[in-house]
């Protein structure tokens, strides 16, 4: 297991654009944004530290699951008839079953050490609210979870998972927030959004004494923690004497997506290698594939910091779809500057079509994937038929970012023709 997360921000030839105060409108420092985040997180944020150790007793609690495993898709590949070799990170396998795990721990560790009793943050899915409760429990903090209103209704086993680890959780927009009343004064019927529930817990936190936010993606702290994914899969990988063509990951606000390429992505702003870099995003929420790069609040009622990116702006309401934790309206400042610069690339995918490629890899490898993961492997297969059309051989390495086993409803509903 590695014991340094990688930081991006050390090797890209053109440094993202400085977050703005969203009052002052000036570049932001570490302690204003030590103001909502632990101080930690805050100077990890704008670290330039190429490599950063990761403390004794988060490598710890990684020991419980980590190395996840590094999976030959041969299924897949014979399904497909295809000359790809396919392999997949296998981050499913957590207590939580999905990545937010490698995130989680090292923000509830950073909060205790600085003396934090109370987080507060958001959860689309669910997937990041269940890490972080379980995170918290492990360091004796407590938890107020605001989920997205749609999600807390189509998986109501995430909100159990997060009630049994001893978090509270609140559908967004609620009554408890003065934004969660104004959102719902607006929009009475609205299905909610990460951004409307990032709102909520962000306020929260700045209204409540010795209480901080805990973000689960785009910020560059979170993506940092991430690349563990990405420093395990290259040690992996030279065990199998392959090296990555072509690397995917879902995306929502981008923490798996960084999390498994930006390890790899390092070999590539270094001149060595030619490989390329897939983002799968839902096509009802497709802010790398049809957003504006410009400055735009990481929540909607402009709570958050400005930060440069791609973005649909911070009122966009995307469809209630399935994949909850990729119903986010910006792509976070230091994707969104790889993708101006033309290092990485996107794919949007329509909800029917991430399910079909999540059925066929359930049924040829025996894993039910998240309906976040299930764009990831949609692209994966598009590339897969791509080498058998061309008649080459590649290497494809996506990530399976989560398991379904409480999105079941989602599937029923596929199998019943019920989703659009």
């Amino acid at each position: 297991m590695p014991t340094r997360w990688y930081n991006i921000l050390a090797d890209m030839p053109t440094p993202p654009a400085p977050m703005l105060h969203p009052q002052t409108r000036q570049p932001l420092t570490v302690d204003e944004m030590s103001q909502l985040f632990a101080r930690g997180l805050s100077e990890q944020e704008f670290s330039r530290e190429r490599f950063i150790e990761i403390p004794d007793q988060v490598r710890d609690l990684y020991r419980i699951w980590r190395p996840t495993p590094l999976v030959r898709a041969s299924g897949l590949e014979k399904a497909l008839d295809t000359p790809a070799k396919i392999y997949f990170k296998n981050e499913s396998v957590s207590p939580v079953g999905s990545h937010k795990l490698n995130s989680a721990i090292p923000q509830a560790y950073y909060n205790k050490v600085e003396g934090i009793q109370h987080l507060t943050t958001e959860t689309g899915a669910g997937q990041w609210g269940s890490a972080l409760s379980i995170a918290c429990k492990h360091f004796g903090l407590d938890l107020r979870v605001y989920m997205v209103r749609v999600s807390y209704e189509q998986k109501p086993y995430r909100k159990s998972v997060m009630h049994t680890y001893g978090a509270t959780v609140i559908p967004s927009p609620s009554e408890t927030t003065e934004a969660g009343r104004q959102m719902l004064a607006a929009y009475p019927n609205t299905p909610g959004s990460l951004g409307m529930a990032i709102s909520e817990a962000v306020e929260y936190a700045r209204t409540h004494e010795n209480t901080r936010y805990a973000l689960g993606s785009t910020l560059n702290h979170v993506c940092l923690h991430q690349t563990i994914i990405g420093e395990e899969a290259r040690l992996q990988m030279e065990k199998t004497g392959d090296y990555p063509d072509v690397v995917i990951g879902c995306f929502g606000g981008g923490s798996n997506f960084c999390g498994i390429s930006f390890p790899f992505l390092r070999d590539k702003l270094a001149g060595e290698r030619s490989t390329r870099f897939i983002a799968a995003e839902p096509a009802s929420c497709p802010k790398l594939t049809h957003g504006k790069f410009e400055y735009d609040f990481g929540d909607s009622q402009g709570l958050t910091p400005l930060i440069p990116m791609y973005t649909l702006g911070h009122d966009f309401q995307p469809a209630a779809i399935h994949a909850g934790g990729l119903r986010y309206h910006g792509g976070g400042q230091i994707i969104s500057q790889l993708m101006k610069d033309g290092w990485i690339e996107a794919a949007d995918v329509q909800q029917l079509e991430s399910f079909q490629a999540g059925v066929l890899f359930s049924q040829v490898e025996g894993i039910i994937p998240a309906p976040e993961s299930t764009h990831a492997i949609c692209v994966a297969i598009q590339e897969a038929l791509r080498a058998k059309e061309e008649g080459i051989e590649k290497t494809i390495l996506f990530n399976l970012s989560g398991h379904g086993l409480i999105d079941m409803a989602s599937y029923d509903r596929y199998f019943a023709g019920e989703l659009s």
